[in-house]
């Protein structure tokens, strides 16, 4: 053990003996005394570091040193000065680094760094790790998650603090290996003992504004740890108002040594001035009709007029957690009358309340601002753009909306999310005003990465991120109206960004945009003296809008639509692209409607299914189809059909009636990271050995750990022994083991042409053997239309070690239906990968796509 942390850590061990004796019988003493008992913490200020060569993120195939020693079992522990052949093939050695006088370490060079260190305790013993500035970290073996964020002690009252990543961790007797992964060159990490066995942490909580005669309808968030070795399903939430006022929430299961994002209730009270309220929580164990206090916390909230910039909050559909979004209403307004919607979506680091609050109120429209799940999420792409989607909804839902004049902004980040938002839903929006975005992440993040040197399997990895490509998809602007905005002297998003777009607008012929490049202007700028900033307050930018509306269906006569994921995108006013030929390549329709003929006519490519609606026709008893190189043909309209349906098979476009929706459609169309929403559920294994039962614990709440701190996320988190279908029905389910570890397997996938046993994988026909073999496939849930059944599985330890890091839950990253990987994927990339791609249409492995080593 390090001297350093040996001399730090003497303290700790002073009170162990009572700290283990707390552990114990900690009900039986009030959760006051538990923290007034335990005051000292552990710094953890030296260790060895070891920097890594540089790479790129092109596909999940990125091949690391440290991570393939820890999945392949040939890790050791270092001494300073031993190198390390590295995938550069350069060899790079550990060093000795040692924290600062605020606790700090930071590394001697840039990009990515390990750090390993260890601890040496008395006895097992359970403590708190406070982090900040890491990716993640392995402690014994088990991936935590990080605080990539977290690079400060202290934040602005307007930034989002990140110090809030507390997770418990079990130590054991003896030695104790943490290994830090680091991306932003420093690191502080402490431990420290639990106040009590569960515990509330304030410091991320989602929280609603009061409104001022309106009861408190809208829910809040807390984190909660368990410090315990068993589930909790027993506790409550009492959340009691200024007047004593109580309700209670009943709180999810929260797994061993876990931390949960948990939702909770307000009093029903009506509020009549403005300011702030105090609001007690408290935390309590329910053993039948009693309650045993826990832990409690107080917090202010605030109570205003709905008039002013506002939180409001809802509880998500992709994992039934709390998020929020804020709201700044037009001047004067009478909350009747149909207004504008100025949707405006933040940039990096940069919290929704403070993008809706950079505008001085309109008159004539109100500015809603979602949250992309946190201030830097998922760059308003994948989960990020579901939950800008689902703010849109509620928006247009809740408040009285003119649906036609809905107006899309944002800046920097929220600029790239105006771009991507444009392109993948061009017929919601009116017009786009992106200000001081970057386009794509290969234009903006990894120029290096030449995207026509690739191999089928890069190609086949590469296709579920097609629409992170947004210039491929600027066709579908030519029906917005574009305002462009950005600082000549722009150092963090460059210029370049927004005239490549500028660029590609002229050679699509776009006859509809405008641009403004700010003479001598940074990033964020502000020139005149009028209210709200100009960078994103652009007045000409507002007057560009107001000159834009959203035609109604029957006014639109010709649609030119892009989409490569029906998935994601598969609308554009009466038409629906339901399903491809080739899964995720583009697909591309040009068609025009003639009312008076009651005829539909153009050119598609790459679309094997797709609907029009009728009411564009209103009134026809028949109308002709007239597509691609099918001759025009008649068809009889039913009374009352609201929809035509149309396949392509054999070259030829024909009628066809409401397709089953239990093919992939757009409603459910596959790709593996598609399963993570729907309030999916996490089901881990615990049939295999201790070992293969460990990682998919462990695997499991790595996973809920990484979707809580991105995402401000919420997961149920279940043991294969307690999955219930019917409990779960009609949710998404991830599966972490294999048939042979993983109960629910044969309650979940007994159909499934992809089997993943100890021994081997079997996909159809074909059997691929070896206990280092990795396998995720994702299916569509027996007998429901929606929901999807997810797997993370490995034949034996090394595979499922192997799953342990893949960043599928990243932004731009992503997988097809189906891949097999084995351990040279690791150490070779894409070298290891036996099999990827696509099951077909219908989901069987015969129609569909795959390519590989094999």
């Amino acid at each position: 053990m390090f001297p350093a942390l040996k001399s730090n850590l003497m303290k700790l061990n002073s009170f162990k003996s009572i700290l283990y004796f707390l552990f114990i019988f900690q009900f039986m003493f009030p959760a006051s005394f538990l923290r007034a008992s335990v005051k000292d913490t552990l710094l953890i200020n030296e260790g060895l570091a070891l920097p890594m060569a540089r790479g790129t993120t092109e596909t999940i195939l990125l091949t690391n040193t440290i991570e393939a020693a820890l999945a392949l079992g040939t890790w050791s522990v270092p001494k300073e000065g031993d190198e390390v052949l590295q995938q550069d093939g350069k060899k790079y050695a550990w060093s000795r680094v040692k924290a600062g006088s605020q606790g700090w370490i930071n590394f001697p060079t840039r990009g990515v760094n390990y750090l390993y260190t260890n601890l040496e305790m008395e006895k097992d013993t359970v403590l708190i790790i406070s982090l900040q500035g890491n990716d993640m970290v392995y402690i014994n073996g088990a991936a935590r998650t990080g605080n990539v964020y977290g690079t400060s002690d202290s934040y602005a009252a307007w930034e989002k603090d990140w110090n809030f990543v507390t997770i418990p961790v079990k130590l054991k007797k003896g030695k104790n290996e943490f290994i830090f992964r680091v991306s932003r060159g420093k690191m502080k990490a402490k431990l420290y003992a639990p106040s009590s066995l569960c515990q509330l942490i304030p410091n991320d909580l989602t929280l609603p504004d009061f409104l001022i005669e309106e009861e408190p309808a809208m829910p809040g968030a807390i984190e909660i740890i368990n410090s315990t070795a068993y589930p909790r399903t027993d506790l409550v939430l009492e959340v009691i108002d200024m007047n004593g006022s109580c309700r209670t929430s009943t709180i999810p299961v929260i797994q061993p040594f876990s931390v949960r994002k948990c939702a909770f209730l307000f009093p029903e009270y009506l509020y009549k001035e403005k300011g702030e309220v105090p609001v007690k929580l408290q935390l309590s164990r329910k053993t039948g009709n009693k309650l045993k206090l826990l832990d409690e916390v107080s917090i202010q909230l605030r109570v205003m007029d709905k008039s002013e910039n506002h939180k409001e909050t809802f509880l998500s559909k992709i994992d039934g957690s709390v998020q929020y979004y804020s709201v700044n209403p037009p001047r004067n307004y009478d909350w009747k009358s149909p207004t504008a919607l100025i949707f405006s979506v933040h940039g990096a680091s940069v919290e929704a309340i403070n993008q809706s609050g950079s505008y001085y109120p309109k008159t004539w429209g109100m500015i809603v601002s979602p949250t992309n799940r946190r201030p830097y999420g998922y760059n308003w792409e994948d989960w990020g753009r579901m939950d800008a989607l689902e703010v849109l909804e509620i928006a247009t839902s809740k408040f009285p909306i003119d649906k036609s004049k809905v107006y899309l902004t944002g800046h920097s980040m929220g600029g790239h999310g105006t771009w991507h938002l444009g392109a993948m839903y061009p017929d919601r929006f009116a017009a786009i005003g992106p200000s001081a975005g970057w386009i794509s992440f290969w234009s903006y993040r990894f120029k290096d990465v030449n995207l026509n040197d690739s191999t089928p399997v890069k190609k086949m990895i590469r296709r579920p991120t097609s629409p992170s490509e947004t210039p491929l998809f600027a066709e579908n602007y030519k029906q917005l109206g574009v305002y462009v905005i950005h600082g000549e002297d722009d150092d963090n998003v460059l210029i370049d960004q927004a005239k490549m777009m500028i660029n590609r607008l002229e050679e699509i012929g776009h006859k509809d945009y405008q641009f403004h490049y700010q003479p001598k202007a940074g990033h964020w700028w502000d020139e005149s003296d009028e209210p709200g900033a100009d960078c994103v307050d652009w007045p000409p930018m507002f007057d560009f809008f107001t000159r834009h509306t959203i035609p109604a269906n029957d006014q639109v006569l010709n649609i030119d639509f892009l989409t490569s994921n029906p998935g994601v995108s598969s609308r554009n006013h009466w038409l629906l692209i339901d399903a491809q030929t080739e899964q995720l390549s583009m697909s591309e329709a040009h068609l025009k409607v003639e009312p008076g003929q009651g005829k539909f006519s153009g050119t598609t490519s790459n679309i094997a299914r797709l609907a029009l609606d009728l009411d564009v026709v209103s009134g026809k008893e028949k109308i002709w189809i007239e597509l691609d190189k099918t001759k025009a043909f008649e068809v009889i309209v039913k009374p009352g059909q609201k929809q035509l349906w149309l396949e392509l098979s054999k070259g030829k476009w024909n009628v066809v009636g409401e397709p089953d929706r239990l093919l992939k459609n757009a409603n459910r169309y596959g790709t593996f990271k598609d399963v993570f929403k729907n309030r999916m559920v996490f089901v881990y294994g615990t049939q295999g050995n201790a070992e293969e039962n460990t990682w998919a614990f462990d695997k499991a709440r790595y996973d809920a750990e990484r979707f809580w701190y991105q995402g401000n996320g919420s997961i149920d988190v279940v043991a294969d022994t307690d999955f219930d279908t019917l409990a779960f029905a009609g949710r998404n389910i991830i599966l972490f083991g294999n048939r042979d570890t993983n109960k629910a397997w044969d309650l979940l996938l007994y159909n499934s042409p992809v089997q993943v046993t100890n021994e081997s994988v079997k996909v159809k026909d074909e059997i691929y053997k070896g206990n280092d073999l990795a396998c995720l496939f994702v299916r569509p849930r027996n007998g429901d239309e929606i929901s999807l059944v997810g797997v993370v599985s490995g034949t034996g330890l090394t595979g499922m070690r192997i799953c342990t890091r893949l960043p599928y839950l990243s932004p731009g990253i992503g997988l097809p239906d189906c891949t097999v990987l084995n351990a040279r994927v690791m150490t070779e990339g894409e070298e290891g990968v036996i099999l990827t791609g696509f099951f077909g249409l219908d989901w069987s492995v015969e129609k569909g796509e795959f390519a590989g080593k094999n």
